[in-house]
């Protein structure tokens, strides 16, 4: 049996997170958006109200919340209200889920009770990109060296979410050339490591509230017990897999902005007049009203779906890239046609669908762009006939 109904707890979520996004998160979103900085009094906020942890483990401290439909909830509103403060509010999601799902039972303990730690707010760190290892995460220069006690990293990490200014990094780095990807490591280091330090700090184009920034990485050791999963574990590959199960949270993202832009171009649109009617009276307004809430329906679904895969612990490459790929594709859509509908309102500052079509554009790009999402969709369909 397949249906769409909400349970009542799911609701009750999404309107106290819908609240949170309406009250608190769009009225700062100007300024964050504007002035680049970090909305440390939001996150803490967010945090106290348990909106970065719901969804980890009861006895860590956690809501202990396990659909992932109730995550993709959570996302798009949080977006809704503004695509940079609900990333800042929820990147630490990525480091979180590679510990819970890779983590020795030690790790998972350490930091998963240090992330729901009601009191303090702790940020983490995934850090994987670097200058020429973007898409192509096998062609990382950043080396772990075996010594005595544990290993010596060296390199450096672009365009990191909370690089720099974050609690515990998890560095991604070759532990072996020569093995190619079953060579490569993960490794969480602590913030005050002397060998991590902060390198510049990004200017973006949009989501601008959210951090983004280098990692540098100047023999900084690590004991031997830092690497995620242990000495037997999988190596940074597993990690990387389980990575997939963040795409759909990032298409959630993308959808939230997509239902931000149109709910405001259809408000405008019924209040705007031309030739003696509302403008969504005339049939070239109301066909792209029509295709864009079409659109966003149709992301939704696949983001859902997505996450049903996740909980039926399915194979969900296809799922998940599907997801992300419409989703981003249907906020760039979107967010331009709201700026048509409001034709030179929506070119200007003062009004927010400009800014919200800046934020979109990333989420063809982050966690794997539109192309690679092809090819991995492209992979799967064919990996059984090839």
């Amino acid at each position: 049996m397949i249906g769409f109904d909400l349970t009542q707890e799911q609701e009750d979520l999404r309107d106290l997170v819908h609240e949170f996004a309406r009250e608190v998160i769009r009225p700062a979103a100007p300024h964050y958006d504007e002035n680049e900085d970090t909305p440390w009094p939001i996150m803490q906020q967010a945090h106290e109200l348990g909106f970065d942890t719901y969804g980890y483990p009861e006895e860590f401290g956690g809501g202990g919340v396990t659909d992932t439909t109730t995550q993709m909830i959570v996302m798009e509103e949080l977006t809704w209200g503004c695509a940079g403060i609900g990333v800042a509010i929820s990147a630490t999601s990525l480091v979180a889920t590679a510990v819970q799902l890779c983590g020795t039972p030690e790790q998972r303990a350490k930091y998963l009770s240090m992330f729901c730690d009601s009191e303090h707010l702790v940020l983490g760190a995934l850090c994987i990109t670097e200058a020429e290892a973007g898409s192509d995460v096998s062609a990382m220069r950043t080396t772990a060296t075996r010594v005595e006690g544990g290993y010596l990293l060296n390199g450096s990490k672009r365009f990191i979410t909370n690089g720099g200014i974050a609690d515990v990094h998890v560095i991604f780095a070759t532990t072996d050339a020569a093995a190619g990807w079953s060579g490569i490591g993960a490794f969480v280091v602590d913030k005050g490591n002397p060998g991590l330090k902060a390198g510049k700090k990004e200017r973006k184009m949009g989501v601008r509230a959210s951090h983004t920034g280098e990692v540098i990485l100047e023999d900084c050791f690590v004991p031997t017990e830092s690497l995620l999963g242990g000495e037997r574990g999988q190596g940074g590959i597993a990690v990387l897999k389980t990575l997939e199960r963040t795409r759909p949270a990032v298409a959630a993202g993308a959808l939230g902005i997509a239902r931000a832009a149109h709910e405001y171009a259809l408000e405008y649109a019924l209040q705007r007049r031309t030739f003696g009617r509302p403008i969504a009276a005339h049939q070239a307004i109301a066909f792209k009203l029509a295709d864009m809430a079409t659109e966003i329906e149709a992301a939704r679904l696949l983001v859902w779906k997505a996450a049903w895969a996740v909980d039926q612990g399915m194979r969900i490459a296809k799922n998940a890239s599907m997801a992300k790929l419409k989703a981003g594709d249907v906020a760039m859509r979107v967010t331009d046609d709201a700026i048509q509908i409001l034709g030179g309102y929506g070119y200007i500052r003062d009004f927010p669908v400009e800014k919200w079509h800046r934020d979109a554009k990333i989420y063809q790009i982050w966690e794997g762009t539109a192309e690679i999402q092809r090819l991995v969709i492209a992979r799967e369909l064919t990996r059984h006939a090839l």
